[in-house]
């Protein structure tokens, strides 16, 4: 099992270094054909860590949902920021998660003096530093991932509501056997990715 001090080998070497408040970014929603990409960007205190938190794919979704909370009630600063599909078709995948995780750290209310972030490069006026797999790597990255995580999913499960044929609570808008089983069927919804779709739609 991993435990929280587990994931502190990069935090306590920017510790070491005098950084005091180190913040982690990650995102959610790179991959779906339907929904935004969302991203967190969290700084928590270091000295007392909330026994749990990994990356958010290795936890479930009732345990997620209540180290959500607690992260959100002890953070020193968090700020959550999504892109819609639309701003995705307009910039591309990429170039939406980097310009989404530059907001969310932009709109912290206590201000990084470190910024690490999972194996992208922002363009934000902070030092930061990337890691490969950052979510199973660092507390403060796996923080802003359960953040993230729990987030999305909860508009995703709205939007089920509201599109019920595409099974959304289910797959979040992943590109499930169901979901492009819908989409073939019923067509597009109002959230579906143009950029994402286009081949499944043109398959005859």
């Amino acid at each position: 099992m991993v435990h929280a001090c587990d994931l502190m080998q990069y935090e306590n070497k920017l510790i070491e270094k005098g950084y005091k408040y180190i913040c982690g970014v990650d995102e959610v929603g790179r991959g779906p054909l339907a929904g935004p990409v969302t991203c967190a960007a969290v700084i928590m205190p270091l000295d007392e860590l909330i026994e749990g938190v990994n990356d958010s794919k290795k936890v479930s979704k009732g345990k997620r949902e209540r180290l959500f909370d607690e992260i959100k009630s002890r953070a020193i600063s968090i700020s959550v920021c999504s892109y819609s599909h639309k701003k995705i078709d307009e910039m591309n995948i990429l170039n939406a998660t980097k310009a989404c995780m530059a907001d969310a750290v932009n709109s912290l209310d206590v201000k990084p003096d470190v910024v690490i972030v999972d194996a992208l490069t922002l363009d934000i006026p902070f030092k930061t530093f990337g890691i490969v797999h950052g979510d199973a790597l660092s507390y403060s990255i796996a923080a802003a991932s359960i953040v993230a995580k729990v987030t999305r999913d909860a508009y995703m499960t709205k939007m089920a509501a509201i599109y019920p044929e595409y099974d959304f609570e289910h797959n979040m808008g992943y590109g499930t056997a169901k979901h492009i089983a819908a989409l073939k069927t019923y067509g597009k919804c109002e959230i579906h990715r143009e950029s994402f779709i286009k081949g499944i739609l043109n398959e005859h």
